[in-house]
């Protein structure tokens, strides 16, 4: 891929909502209520700047950056028996959810277990899938298309793996296998929805296994020189797959293509500056969207680019706020051949705690929201209509999915009354708007766009 790099602008504010509570259904299975966030949006102007060069080893400058201060929602998104960050995990068309939650009971005395969540109907529902022995909180779990949650656990020095599932009042389980090895993580599950990859790192290379979807358990698909990292599907077939990866001999993590359907052939897939750490976060299938970060501009930065094409990757200053880390975790898919028009959906990390954003490529603004009370900060996906579902769980709504529909995006100089930018060149900020307040919906009452399965 080709690459350079823009980058300008400046940031926002930001109000704060929760969604209204809902009550808690009768039974664990029963459907549950959900909400659409209320909040307020913050509106960032950008400007460009360009520097270096293009090709797979292209040439990176600094420039001279300012950071305005940026007001954030008091971002409530947690709540005291939230599962451990990273274990909630989606199917790639959104329709279940897994994640390693707790019951009840004091801290560190709480038995864990997987529970899986059904999205993909007009209300969400949970079904917890506990066994006779309770989980440790490390175990890692990831749904498939069928409805079957698959489990991974690290029994002393090596993994196993089963599929859970809900038969009758119990929970079945069908063993796949072990892999002997003393550190393995998962990969987001295929979009095929019947696969599912980990990643074994060793001292001088980094073992790809399938643990479940095979014919005959666990197996090691590829054998990728160096230490790898991440992972990020380049299409709905599940054949290419995006890792980062750092060379046997050391230097910076670049990221590469992996060819499943070549018996794991890798090709350069980043390449911004020879010495930069150019990480792969996010990809869309159908427009080729990219989301990365590398520090080729002078310090990581958020960035994005298109998959195959021959522009520079741009570094959006609107997306580079104080004090704050934002990661993307969804792109709106069916934007085909449409990429800056992708909704890109951010979990935003701060002292007040996580709340999301929605930006995109050609709108050059940040809106900020308040997340739903219980929101697993990460997880969340996209209709191809743009409305942004946000599963979460507090003691009010055990099962919930808060709906957000995707903001227009406003030019600065309409907003603010002002035609021109500013002595410095610069676009006008939206910041100063008044902002907008949004009603919470529940999801019953809601557009039946928005309660539509993606594909």
């Amino acid at each position: 891929m080709t690459a350079c790099a823009i980058e300008g602008g400046s940031a926002g504010a930001a109000a704060t909502a929760d969604p209204e509570a809902e009550p808690e259904p009768e039974e664990p299975g029963e459907p549950g209520k959900s909400g659409k966030p209320a909040g307020a949006d913050a509106e960032n102007g950008e400007a460009g700047e360009e520097y270096g060069g293009t090709g797979e080893a292209g040439e990176a400058g600094r420039a001279d950056e300012a950071e305005a201060p940026s007001p954030r929602p008091d971002a409530r998104s947690g709540a005291d028996d939230a599962p451990p960050p990273g274990c909630f995990t989606l199917t790639a068309d959104g329709a279940y959810a897994a994640r390693i939650t707790a019951a009840p009971g004091p801290p560190g005395e709480r038995a864990w277990y997987p529970e899986r969540w059904t999205l993909d109907g007009p209300e969400p529902y949970a079904v917890p899938l506990p066994l006779d022995q309770p989980e440790e909180p490390d175990s890692e779990v990831a749904p498939l298309a069928d409805g079957r949650v698959l489990i991974r656990r690290r029994v002393a020095d090596r993994q196993m793996f089963s599929l859970l599932y809900p038969t009758g009042p119990g929970t079945g389980e069908l063993l796949l296998g072990a892999v002997g090895c003393a550190e393995m993580s998962l990969l987001p599950p295929s979009p095929d929805g019947r696969c599912v990859y980990a990643l074994a790192a060793g001292e001088d290379h980094t073992s790809l296994w399938r643990v479940a979807g095979g014919a005959f358990g666990p197996e090691e698909v590829a054998r990728i020189p160096g230490r790898c990292s991440g992972g990020v599907w380049l299409d709905r077939a599940g054949r290419m797959l995006a890792l980062d990866r750092r060379e046997p001999g050391g230097g910076p993590v670049k990221a590469v293509a992996v060819d499943l359907g070549r018996q794991g052939e890798v090709t350069p897939l980043l390449q911004i500056a020879p010495g930069s750490n150019d990480r792969l976060l996010l990809a869309d299938a159908d427009s080729g969207l990219l989301l990365l970060r590398s520090d080729a501009p002078g310090h990581d930065r958020l960035g994005w680019g298109v998959l195959g094409s021959c522009l520079p990757v741009r570094f959006p200053e609107c997306l580079r706020l104080p004090d704050v880390t934002v990661t993307p975790f969804a792109v709106q898919p069916g934007q085909m051949l449409m990429p800056e028009s992708c909704a890109v959906a951010l979990r935003i990390d701060g002292a007040p705690g996580s709340w999301v954003g929605v930006w995109r490529p050609a709108g050059r603004q940040l809106h900020q929201f308040a997340a739903p009370l219980g929101w697993v900060p990460g997880a969340g996906y996209w209709s191809r209509d743009g409305v942004l579902r946000l599963p979460y769980a507090n003691g009010a709504t055990p099962c919930g999915v808060a709906l957000l529909d995707a903001p227009e995006d406003v030019e600065p100089s309409s907003v603010t009354g002002r035609t021109g930018g500013g002595e410095d060149g610069r676009e006008p900020s939206a910041a100063d708007t008044a902002p907008a307040v949004c009603k919470p919906v529940p999801l019953g009452q809601a557009p039946l766009h928005g309660a539509a399965r993606p594909d």
